[in-house]
């Protein structure tokens, strides 16, 4: 490939979107899990109403319909033609500009390539992250509208703010599990091939993927709570409509107001543990994810 080949990005997209489908009932149950204990809007707790991945994914069916597994699966798939694009378009872009050699390869620079394409990429897709992140939770204002008036109705009622609402634990948790997982997947694969455990084949990416994805779920997941929380909640615009809207509860010092506040009050609230609530839907969500994801990006490889 030359290092302007614009195949990276196209085959990378394509394959996020396919593990996107694939495994985004099991997003939806972790989403869920994440937000429950934490704040609503108006300050108050959020009900526990999931023991569980399993039970929240017969819960949400059984209340819900199975469709409800599926909500924000629009904007999921719009979130990965342009995350998943950039992001391995530039991993893989950068390494080729940094390493001539594959067989040369080191540890530094994977991380240092895959950190900067996950933090880059995961900022310039958040509006469709947060839209995601309020389907699944079980919020309804936003079911029965296209992609682009959910858009415009956030923008209308908590600015510009509102679309980019936890970019930066967002941004934080994308360097962290691409700065984790890409470079674990390349070593894996590349040490079953030199040792000849393994020839360069489905099984070898196989199992590339399911390691790399537990070790992206311990790195991600206290990051990916704080995210989930910071995107779920509303700030309306400082405005009388807004305040009389009745579409929402107007915001209150008692909400999350950083990053850092969301993880003292988490901790504070809940204890050290739940900073890790979803921990099995994510590393299970993960594991097919990355599997699905590097055996068909290594299929559409073939092609170059």
């Amino acid at each position: 490939m030359g290092k302007s080949d614009w195949r990276p990005f196209i085959y990378g997209g394509l394959s996020a979107c396919v593990a996107e489908f694939g495994t985004f009932p099991i997003d939806t149950t972790k989403t869920r899990l994440q937000i429950q204990g934490g704040k609503s809007d108006s300050g108050h707790v959020v009900a526990k109403k999931y023991r569980g991945m399993l039970h929240a994914l017969l819960k949400i069916s059984s209340e819900e319909g199975v469709r409800a597994l599926y909500f924000g699966i629009a904007p999921a798939v719009l979130r990965q033609a342009t995350y998943g694009t950039i992001k391995f378009g530039i991993y893989y872009s950068l390494k080729q500009l940094l390493v001539q050699n594959p067989n040369e390869e080191r540890l530094g620079i994977n991380v240092f390539c895959a950190v900067t394409a996950g933090v880059v990429s995961s900022a310039m897709a958040n509006p469709t992250d947060v839209l995601k992140v309020r389907l699944q939770s079980g919020r309804t204002e936003f079911k029965e509208k296209s992609l682009m008036q959910a858009f415009v109705s956030i923008y209308n009622q908590e600015g510009i703010q509102g679309l980019w609402r936890g970019v930066c634990p967002t941004a934080q948790r994308a360097g962290v599990i691409v700065g984790v997982e890409l470079p674990i997947y390349d070593m894996c694969k590349h040490y079953f091939i030199k040792m000849n455990i393994l020839p360069d084949n489905a099984t070898n990416h196989f199992l590339s993927s399911f390691i790399s994805s537990l070790g992206g779920a311990v790195a991600s997941t206290p990051l990916d709570v704080v995210r989930t929380r910071l995107m779920n909640q509303r700030k309306f615009k400082p405005s009388p409509a807004a305040a009389l809207s009745g579409n929402g509860a107007v915001c209150t010092s008692r909400i999350y107001t950083s990053t850092a506040d969301c993880f003292v009050q988490t901790v504070k609230s809940e204890g050290p543990l739940a900073l890790y609530k979803g921990f099995i839907p994510t590393w299970m969500r993960l594991g097919p994810w990355n599997i699905i994801f590097f055996v068909t990006f290594e299929q559409l490889k073939k092609f170059y």
